[in-house]
């Protein structure tokens, strides 16, 4: 099996320690990797090793000279945000080879979902899940042999998680995607990578299994290394006898046994068995239970994303209170996130609203998916005292989280994702609210921050509106489901019945795609189809005069196949 990539020796340091070292690993083809680990551990920063775009402090990667490699990042970048989709997928590409290879990103936007219509569209006005498929259309314009993917599954819904999914499952090439979705992974991924201990744990398991084959040899290390511990304590304990004998009696044998027991201290006490440190954090929410009837009541709300913007869709009648823990579910765009920033909004405010009823003694607490709570210039202690004003309580609570004294000043900006989301949640923990409203908390949380998070909302005394994707966490915490769905807000029982009706709009809308892209085809004239082939032609010939060894033969035959059809089309 051919190797696409090889890295020898990875070391990453940081101004607070390093973050990875002594990192070495190879990728052939074929390999479809998941990588994993805890939030801060240097995943995205690894893959960005991987593809140029930052430096190890020391070591080396050495890509393949036949090998394509393409990065798909957690964000578009800002200076395509203002282009339209068709513009925004060949802006990476050379000035001169745009014109000759727009048919290319026409058909690859077709492929991602998109229709004709739609390529005009404005990059900053699509969704989240519509910004996954647009990355993963820019990488594919490089027609990559390897694929490394972001956290791809982040701000998708459970339709586009699936066609995510299906994407990579489907997939010809090899690929290494970082991502906390455990059936994401398990579905697509033939070994996993695990980051932790500044090491890197490989197994050529799926996720799940190769979480369980670590926890085990944690198990087989503790047990190990306490019964080196015991035979460290049994030679120590007889060379301090042996060293005390030697000078009650003036015995320079003993006294020479005894240094010699101390140099096999040390050699056992270096050869000692590792054990990881684990994680030092544990998420953990405190609520306050209000004796009432009701937390929150909503009657003939009209839920908009903005002022003067259209309505969404409207509630009535709809009452939470201590003890209820409601799943907002819906599809991206419905206005989940909407109707949490208007409830925190109105709960700032000192004006009344007719529609809104909060009770008076109730207190909010909000984790914004955007995690713009947190100011970008504050240090990281600064950033806690709206929830925690005492300073004794917010230094413990940052070491508590993993946060070392040395980092207490950091600015909030330079901090990861999943960082910057697990500061928010050390907030969120040193204050009680009565009512907790997340809006997609797991989006950076890594895979033990999401168990804890399931784990503490199913006893959290207060009440709790979670707006997330997260199939697991949903069903594992909540007791009430309400369902956005053609513009209204109704509460259901089943959430297995949400999700089927939530797949049964998707097909209706891949269909109503399909027939709209069988009546406006992206590719409908012949001169397109001449610079295809022109270009395909191109390809193959640039392609046929390298050396053997350097040559695509799987590609070679791919592009002949098309010139053939297209020639085909032409006639």
């Amino acid at each position: 099996m051919s190797t696409l990539l090889t890295a020898q020796s990875l070391h990453v340091d940081t101004a607070f320690g390093p973050l990875f070292q002594d990192l070495t690993f190879t990728l052939k083809k074929g390999d479809r990797m998941g990588l994993i680990g805890d939030n801060g551990c240097g995943k995205s920063t690894l893959l960005k090793i991987l593809d140029g775009s930052e430096t190890p402090t020391s070591g080396s990667v050495s890509v393949a000279s036949y090998c394509h490699l393409a990065r798909v990042e957690q964000h578009l970048p800002p200076d395509i945000l203002s282009l339209p989709l068709r513009e925004a997928v060949l802006a990476q590409l050379p000035e001169r080879e745009r014109l000759s290879r727009q048919w290319q990103a026409e058909s690859i936007l077709a492929e991602m979902g998109f229709v004709t219509e739609d390529l005009s569209l404005s990059t900053q006005v699509l969704s989240g899940g519509q910004h996954t498929r647009l990355l993963l259309a820019r990488a594919l314009m490089h027609r990559p042999d390897l694929l490394l993917l972001d956290e791809p599954g982040n701000h998708l819904d459970l339709p586009t998680l699936l066609w995510l999914e299906q994407f990579l499952q489907r997939w010809s090439g090899s690929f290494v995607v970082v991502s906390h979705d455990a059936n994401l992974l398990d579905a697509v991924t033939n070994g996993t990578w695990i980051l932790r201990d500044h090491r890197l744990h490989a197994f050529a398991l799926p996720c799940g299994a190769a979480r369980q084959a670590l926890a085990d040899a944690d198990v087989s290390d503790a047990l190990r290394r306490k019964s080196e511990q015991k035979e460290i304590d049994r030679v120590t304990a007889s060379a301090k006898r042996l060293a005390n004998w030697g000078r009650v009696y003036d015995n320079e044998d003993l006294s020479r046994k005894a240094r010699q027991m101390e140099k096999q201290v040390s050699r056992l006490k270096a050869a000692q068995t590792d054990v990881t440190a684990g994680s030092q954090w544990s998420l953990t929410l405190q609520g306050d239970s209000v004796r009432a009837d009701r937390l929150l009541e909503m009657n003939g709300l009209s839920v908009s994303p903005a002022p003067e913007t259209p309505v969404l869709f409207s509630v009535s009648g709809v009452r939470l209170k201590s003890g209820d823990r409601v799943a907002l579910v819906g599809r991206n765009g419905c206005g989940k996130s909407s109707l949490l920033r208007l409830l925190w909004q109105q709960f700032q405010s000192v004006q009344d609203n007719a529609s809104v009823c909060l009770h008076p003694r109730v207190t909010v607490g909000y984790y914004d998916q955007t995690l713009q709570q947190l100011a970008d210039n504050d240090s990281l202690f600064d950033a806690l005292e709206p929830f925690a004003p005492q300073p004794d309580v917010r230094k413990m609570a940052l070491i508590g989280a993993g946060f070392p004294w040395i980092r207490h000043q950091q600015q909030v900006k330079t901090l990861s994702g999943g960082e910057r989301s697990r500061l928010l949640f050390v907030g969120l923990s040193l204050a009680r609210f009565s009512l907790l409203m997340l809006d997609e908390p797991t989006n950076h949380l890594d895979m033990e921050g999401k168990e804890a998070l399931a784990n503490t909302l199913q006893t959290f005394s207060g009440g709790v509106l979670l707006v997330s994707h997260d199939r697991q966490l949903i069903s594992q915490s909540c007791n009430r489901f309400w369902f956005i769905d053609r513009g209204v807000l109704s509460e259901w029982h089943d959430l297995e019945a949400i999700n089927a009706r939530i797949r049964e709009t998707s097909v209706a809308s891949a269909a109503t795609i399909t027939a709209q892209e069988s009546a406006h085809p992206l590719i409908d004239d012949s001169d397109r189809l001449l610079e295809k082939l022109l270009l395909l032609e191109r390809q193959l010939a640039d392609d046929l005069a390298r050396k053997p060894k350097h040559q695509k033969p799987h590609l070679q035959a791919q592009w002949r196949q098309e010139i053939d059809a297209l020639i085909s089309q032409l006639e």
